[in-house]
């Protein structure tokens, strides 16, 4: 096992100098994390009980193994909406499977050293897909905020069989509560962000739905203890099933453990997190929630940012909310069971408004058409497909814009012959300017890759009335092998026509790619290859000067009556 992946005794030593300021960190977060943790697990379909078992267990193994003093760990939101499908058609046995290939491949990916990468995932998918995941959530909770049952795959049908429902029998003690629960935690969260305000409303509505008798549908019984580890039975005729639901869910959780981490980092002085070790803490996570009941985990964002602001400088904190939330599954597990399904589907709604940054996505939107339409793009999918389409096809698209921005920025200027007098030559003026426009020197700047190469490369072949063609490649700043091929096919067909092709600035990585193509080998025989642009332009000249005596009508350009015409000398940029 790689020593870096695992804990060290020094990430402790500051814990136990002054353990009080991460105590109160840790018990804030546990009470902020219970009805979360709470509504999620109901949410997923695996049960309350199993939202507070994912809780504890995950979040002890992730702070202990994981790569961030502050990240704290558990269920989420963006992790119900993959493992619903899966809950639905596979039942606890497919979310076992599911968490324990995740974590394997999340352990993978830790050893492989993939977690620096997540820093290329572009912002607008981010926040494209928590967009999207924030619209799902808040649709799963209609039918518990309007107290009817129904069934559907997708969030939306979801939703709107849930209003139907209610239309058609409406009753309104559970449309009550979940408005009394959301308009107290907006409004409190506006004024004392650091108040754990959830908890506190949905005690208050707990109560109103006892004393009122307004029979609101409740969470029902917990587990008044921790599940023993157990492994059902694995449904191994379906293994090749779950094993896509399992790379989305590991990709979910690499993606927003990170992204937490980061942000973690963002809040706090002196914090940096190794983005490998946090990959291999939610493996092993992954592996462990499963196995006593609970579903896979990921790193919260807004549970995160809570233990930061309460002051959080260790990795105590987040074991100590994973305590916290252990304590009232053995002391106050029945009082918990009552619980209303509306008050927890009102922390929902708010927890899901809360997780959309509006101004990022107004910037987005305002940025360029590209982000726009990823942003856009990977939210729809989110809704209407799911998470890894949706991640997928934003990434395709952005891709897609890079590569065109990346094309657009490659260009052909044609310049001037500045490269000072003729050597060893005597020519009048006359013979001067013939030679001049006899000579054409490019200068390409950009990528040449597969993307950019054709346009301006091909139209770069039709030129004509000239001898000499230099084209300067120092500030080609990459070649893939397509850009290499048709700059071949370009020098071939310019030669094809009897013109000279010299290439000046070659640079180390340039020479490989046009080596394996056989074009740098032709033209280093042919001494057409100089290191700087004057050598070439002055080996032009004395070429042009050679031939310049022997007139090619194929060649030299006339005019409607026969005369020479005449050849501009111009800059010009075609991208």
């Amino acid at each position: 096992m790689n020593v870096h992946l695992l804990p060290r005794r020094s990430e402790w030593a500051a814990a136990t100098r002054r353990p009080a300021g991460d105590l109160l960190a840790g018990l804030v977060v546990g009470l902020v994390a219970l009805p979360l943790a709470l509504g999620f697990g109901v949410s997923s379909g695996m049960g309350a009980g199993a939202g507070l078992v994912t809780a504890i267990v995950a979040g002890v193994v992730a702070a202990v193994f994981g790569g961030s003093n502050l990240q704290v760990s558990g269920p989420t939101g963006a992790m119900t909406v993959v493992l619903v499908p899966i809950i639905a058609r596979y039942g606890g046995d497919g979310v076992l499977v599911v968490g324990l290939l995740a974590g394997l491949i999340l352990i993978g990916l830790a050893y492989a050293g993939l977690g620096r990468f997540i820093r290329y995932v572009p912002v607008s998918v981010v926040e494209g897909f928590t967009l999207g995941i924030a619209v799902i959530i808040a649709l799963q909770q209609v039918p518990a905020a309007l107290g009817v049952h129904v069934h559907a795959e997708k969030a939306v049908a979801l939703a709107a069989r849930a209003v139907a429902a209610w239309v058609d029998s409406p009753h309104w003690a559970a449309l009550g509560l979940t408005g009394a629960v959301t308009a107290l935690i907006l409004l409190v969260t506006r004024f004392r962000p650091s108040l754990p305000i959830a908890l506190l409303a949905v005690a208050l509505a707990t109560a109103a739905n006892s004393a009122l008798g307004l029979h609101a549908e409740t969470i029902g019984a917990l587990p008044s203890t921790l599940p023993a580890p157990s492994l059902p039975h694995i449904p191994w005729a379906h293994l090749d099933a779950l094993l896509l639901p399992a790379i989305a869910v590991a990709a979910l959780a690499a993606l927003e453990s990170l992204l937490s981490a980061t942000v973690a980092d963002a809040m706090s002085v002196g914090q940096r997190h190794d983005p490998d070790r946090e990959l291999f803490g939610q493996g092993l996570a992954n592996l462990a929630s499963p196995l006593f009941g609970g579903i896979p985990a990921t790193a919260a964002i807004a549970r995160t940012a809570v233990n930061v602001r309460a002051g959080a400088s260790t990795r105590l904190a987040a074991v100590t909310h994973a305590i916290v939330l252990l304590l009232v599954m053995l002391v106050a597990s029945r009082w918990v069971a009552d619980i209303p399904l509306a008050a927890l589907a009102g922390v929902l709604i708010t927890t899901a408004g809360q997780m959309v940054r509006v101004s990022s996505v107004a910037a987005l939107l305002r940025s360029t058409r590209g982000d726009a339409a990823v942003l856009v793009i990977t939210a729809a999918a989110t809704i209407l497909a799911d998470l890894v389409t949706a991640v997928i096809l934003g990434l395709v698209v952005a891709g897609a814009f890079a590569l065109r921005q990346a094309a657009l920025s490659a260009t052909l200027h044609e310049e001037p012959l500045d490269a000072g007098p003729l050597d060893a030559s005597d020519h009048g003026d006359e013979e001067r300017a013939l030679l001049d426009q006899q000579i054409v020197v490019y200068r390409l700047d950009g990528p040449l890759f597969f993307a950019a190469a054709h346009d301006f490369l091909l139209e770069l072949s039709e030129v004509s009335n000239v001898r000499v063609v230099v084209l300067r490649m120092s500030r080609i700043s990459s070649i893939d092998a397509t850009g290499a091929a048709v700059l071949a096919d370009t020098i071939t067909r310019l030669e094809a026509r009897g013109i000279t092709v010299l290439l000046s600035g070659v640079r180390a990585h340039q020479e490989q790619v046009l080596a394996s193509l056989g074009v740098y080998d032709q033209l280093a025989s042919e001494h057409h290859l100089f290191d700087t642009t004057p050598e070439a332009i002055a080996h032009a000249r004395i070429h042009a000067a050679r031939v310049a005596h022997v007139p090619d009508p194929d060649h030299l350009p006339h005019g409607p009556n026969g005369e020479a015409a005449h050849h501009p000398h111009s800059e010009r940029e075609v991208s």
